[in-house]
């Protein structure tokens, strides 16, 4: 794999998620300095303010109206950028943090504080579901292709999914403590990461739960890309990527130390791209 990096915003910015929009840039959060940056593929950049300054973009997703959605975690918002930078927030519950598109046309998010999944439309109407395990802190969510939202609860020790207009389905993890965060249903079966235990998860048929050891117990897998052929995650301890592969076959991508790698995504060019908190963005490509 080659890799290369390009710096993203001001020296501690702190780049943290990123998606490829509808215009084929890559979208990124600034968590530290409250900004959306766009990041067009040679490079090129433009800063996006938000305000106010505090208020964390957290994870970051394609709309199904062509416009990025964000949260804004300790604002209490949902954010809404067009590809031209036009930017509206919604008020939301508690401690949003992550975000997907939904099959249903809606966007739906976690809400950490308020123990809740989030559903907003596209105009900016907000309804919650709560969930059933009080203090869950549900964390990632993903639309699974059958129309699922599958989403990870980090105190609970579990993953649940739910169907718009249904009640939530909470699945304990076999490891106890394992921190579940990362979630992607967009391939076979469901991959998560469990940044306290070291392990990737996955959810088969009939929602069977399989676990599988890291080589390094400390790695804190943090977020994972589902790419038909495994799993990717980044490795938020030990500054790196790691694959794993149905045959249980592990490969490693060294990243600087210290990087800390956590948002990844897919571009528009077909290389992978890995959001670093110190600073950069890597391109892993073959």
């Amino acid at each position: 794999m080659r890799v290369s990096y390009l710096r993203v915003g001001a020296a501690g910015a702190g780049p943290y998620a990123l998606t490829t929009g509808a215009d084929g840039a890559l979208w990124v959060t600034l968590v530290h300095a409250g900004q959306i940056a766009r990041v067009a593929l040679d490079g090129r950049e433009q800063l996006y303010q938000l305000e106010p300054a505090g208020c964390q973009p957290a994870q970051i997703t394609a709309g199904p109206d062509g416009a990025l959605w964000y949260t804004a975690t300790s604002a209490n918002e949902i954010g809404r950028i067009t590809v031209d930078g036009e930017i509206t927030t919604f008020p939301a519950p508690v401690g949003p943090y992550g975000i997907t598109a939904g099959a249903d046309g809606a966007l739906w998010f976690t809400a950490m504080g308020a123990n809740a999944i989030g559903r907003i439309t596209v105009a900016g109407s907000v309804e919650a579901v709560a969930l059933p395990t009080a203090g869950a802190m549900p964390s990632m969510i993903s639309c699974a292709p059958d129309g699922r939202l599958w989403f990870t609860l980090n105190q609970a020790n579990a993953v649940g999914w739910l169907r718009p207009g249904a009640q939530p389905v909470v699945l304990p993890l076999p490891t106890a403590g394992a921190g579940p965060v990362g979630i992607d249903a967009t391939g076979q079966g469901v991959w998560f990461a469990e940044i306290l235990a070291g392990r990737l998860g996955h959810v088969g048929a009939g929602d069977r739960i399989t676990e599988f050891a890291l080589p390094d117990p400390a790695a804190r897998p943090h977020a994972v890309l589902a790419d038909g052929r495994g799993c990717w995650a980044t490795e938020w301890g030990s500054s790196r990527l790691v694959h794993r592969d149905p045959g249980g076959a592990v490969h490693h991508v060294d990243l600087p130390e210290s990087s800390e790698p956590h948002g990844l995504t897919r571009g528009a060019d077909g290389a992978l791209w890995v959001a670093l908190e110190s600073g950069h963005l890597a391109r892993v490509a073959p």
